[in-house]
């Protein structure tokens, strides 16, 4: 259902912010609990992607096309879709007010509007990105160029650089990497270019135990990495772009760097409707108890996937288990019964170290590893890849926006 017919001010029962991989996927878990209930999506995306897939469209080995679909073919036949965007939360009176000036009022929010690609914090880049060399897989447009970039290039410098945290899936700096070096080395002209990868952090990965498998990838395609180094200015006619170092003291030194090939990721925040908002913390994401998800001062709202202020790994993995945590918990509070489930924090980060393997990490809050399968999850293998490349995209489709909750197991709470 659209909202061709819906007046100014909108009341609701259950309202939903977003309409990506937690919007969908927990309206569908929801709903298979209880089809009965009244939910309001607000997404204004006429198109729903598969973002996960486009560090492997970029890397040569996925067709972008198959990474979007019709956000009418996805949003649950039950839900009330509102095709318009937030900009103001109430949380105090319950209401929502959106672009068009129309209000919402709710019983229920669910806040899951995912996080902001910044592409404006690094000047010159909006202006360069398509064009020149500079690409990103981030972006629907311009994963298929990263490809076309790549095989283009038998010499010269490939940047690659990876921006402060949170990001989402903050492995997929670093998978452009290794994939482009794989198709150089398997194209014999890897030594004929420099590799650097720019990391603004201190670290190859957040989680200790994958730095010393990652780190052999990183030696055997003979890539350079340059740490406390954060892109701020590209210069795509000139080829150039500037890195602000930051030594052991805190200094920060500009540094101008030409390339043949820049890749970019670009800085990742809240959106400002939720960042101005009583919803938010100290640092502007969506605030919530990381293990129930509801949130610490407005118990009738919860949130899940990248908005949230928790510190487990953005990704899509992650949300497939926080829909089953929010769902149960959302209608155990509407049945004024105590939440029943928490989340461990579970995050998944395929890494694709080469063309054909994959390094699977999967960790909870602190870094704990929580492997789904009984095998070294430190080693790479070509069932993780097949796992990575066909499973999970079909599982996507077929399951998780379906309300399909495979592998979900979760704890109780005590």
């Amino acid at each position: 259902m659209n909202d061709q017919h819906w007046g100014p001010s909108i009341s609701a029962d259950i309202v939903v912010i977003g309409g990506g991989t937690a919007g969908i996927g927990f309206v569908a878990s929801l709903l298979k609990r209880d089809p009965g209930l009244s939910i309001t999506v607000i997404e204004p995306s006429t198109h729903h992607y598969y973002q996960p897939a486009w560090t492997l469209v970029g890397g040569g080995a996925y067709d972008v096309k198959n990474t979007a679909r019709p956000m009418s073919k996805v949003m649950p036949r039950q839900a009330n879709w509102l095709q318009a965007a937030v900009t103001a939360i109430d949380p105090d009176q319950r209401l929502l007010t959106l672009n068009d000036q129309r209000t919402v009022s709710y019983q229920n929010l669910i806040v899951c509007p995912g996080l902001r690609l910044a592409w404006e914090k690094i000047e010159g880049l909006q202006e360069s990105l398509g064009h020149h060399g500079v690409t990103s897989n981030y972006s629907y447009q311009h994963a298929q160029y990263t490809w076309d970039q790549v095989q283009k290039l038998r010499g010269g410098k490939a940047l690659f650089t990876q921006p402060a945290m949170p990001i989402k899936c903050a492995g997929a700096p670093q998978k452009a990497v290794y994939l482009s070096c794989d198709h150089w080395r398997k194209a014999a002209v890897l030594n004929n270019i420099n590799v650097e990868f720019n990391l603004a952090g201190a670290a190859l990965f957040g989680v200790a135990t994958f730095v010393p498998p990652l780190m052999k990838y990183i030696e055997k395609y003979n890539a350079q990495l340059a740490f406390n180094s954060n892109l701020v200015k590209v210069d795509g006619p000139a080829k150039t772009a500037w890195f602000e170092i930051k030594d052991a003291d805190g200094n920060l030194t500009r540094v101008a760097k030409i390339f043949d090939l820049l890749h970019v990721v670009p800085p990742q925040v809240s959106p400002d409707f939720i960042a101005q908002s009583p919803l938010a913390d100290a640092a502007g994401w969506c605030e919530v108890n990381p293990h129930s998800l509801q949130h610490p001062r407005y118990p009738e709202v919860f949130a899940l996937g990248d908005i949230c202020g928790t510190s487990n790994a953005k990704t899509a993995a992650a949300v497939r288990k926080q829909v089953v945590v929010v769902a149960e918990n959302l209608l155990a509070l509407r049945q004024q019964l105590p939440l029943p489930l928490k989340y461990d924090g579970y995050g998944s980060c395929p890494l694709t170290v080469e063309k054909g393997k994959v390094i699977l990490a999967e960790f909870g809050y602190a870094g704990k590893l929580l492997p789904t399968f009984p095998m070294d999850p430190t080693v790479a293998r070509r069932s993780a890849w097949f796992l990575k490349a066909t499973l999970l995209p079909w599982f996507y489709w077929n399951g998780m926006l379906k309300g399909r909750e495979w592998l979900t197991g979760l704890s109780k709470v005590d």
